[in-house]
């Protein structure tokens, strides 16, 4: 199978497991990644997702360029990619090994990023004759506008270290600790009000868009009469850990 899911401790990890063709983005991998997160969100379980990728060297090459040079539907390749952008739970990327192109947009579409240190980040389509949509458009919001410029023009990737230096990687571990650092981010994040934390992920979003007036009265509406703003506010009362009910 393209696409592996395992749910542990409310945390859904995703694999994509195409480690002979560097997990590239063909149809089958894109729509088994937005099977896994329209599953992942009607599932009240699930409350924080990690992505990951199968093999040591390479998270995602990008886009199967065999596949397309062969007629797939560019559409279809597409749809892991709209699915991630609907996406309301937090994204953790678990990046075991190279992000390039479309690979480096997964990496982009996700809220915290993991890393192993032998990991190079980078949108190298203009070396193919080709342009990096989603990453180009995405990459300015989260690296100075010279190094995001630098990286779209030139091809050319960074390493882990330079990523965590510019603040677009949350940790850098070794290989062997990265799904226990990963697990124990998506914890962290899952422990807390499911409504809040999805709520807070659309601001933060929404905000990087350019901001929309009413959207925070909106959302304040929604999280501060839910049923979890009152666990939450009689667990801290109670001294207890709060039992969140997503809703």
């Amino acid at each position: 199978m393209e696409v592996l899911t395992e749910i542990t401790n409310n945390v859904l990890v995703i694999t994509l497991n195409r480690p002979e063709a560097g997990n590239a983005l063909n149809g089958a991998l894109s729509e088994g990644l937005s099977n896994a997160l329209k599953d992942a969100a009607e599932n009240p379980e699930v409350r924080a997702i990690v992505i990951t990728g199968a093999g040591e060297k390479v998270f995602c090459a990008g886009m199967d360029l065999k596949a397309f040079a062969a007629g797939e539907d560019i559409a279809k390749i597409g749809l892991g990619f709209a699915a991630l952008r609907q996406c309301k739970k937090p994204l953790i990327a678990a990046v075991n090994g190279h992000a390039l192109a479309g690979g480096f947009e997964v990496v982009l579409f996700c809220d915290l990023i993991v890393s192993v240190e032998t990991a190079r980040f980078g949108i190298p389509e203009v070396k193919r004759g080709l342009f990096a949509a989603g990453g180009g458009a995405r990459l300015p919001a989260r690296i100075p506008m010279a190094v995001a410029m630098e990286m779209g023009l030139t091809g050319d990737p960074i390493s882990a270290d330079r990523a965590k230096e510019l603040g677009l990687i949350n940790e850098v571990v070794p290989a062997a600790g990265l799904r226990d650092a990963a697990l124990a981010f998506a914890g962290r994040v899952s422990a807390n009000g499911p409504l809040a934390v999805q709520a807070t992920k659309q601001l933060m979003l929404d905000e990087i868009g350019g901001g929309n007036p009413a959207l925070l009265g909106e959302l304040q509406k929604v999280v501060f009469s839910s049923e979890d703003a009152k666990e939450g506010s009689i667990a801290f009362a109670q001294k207890r850990a709060p039992e969140w009910k997503g809703r």
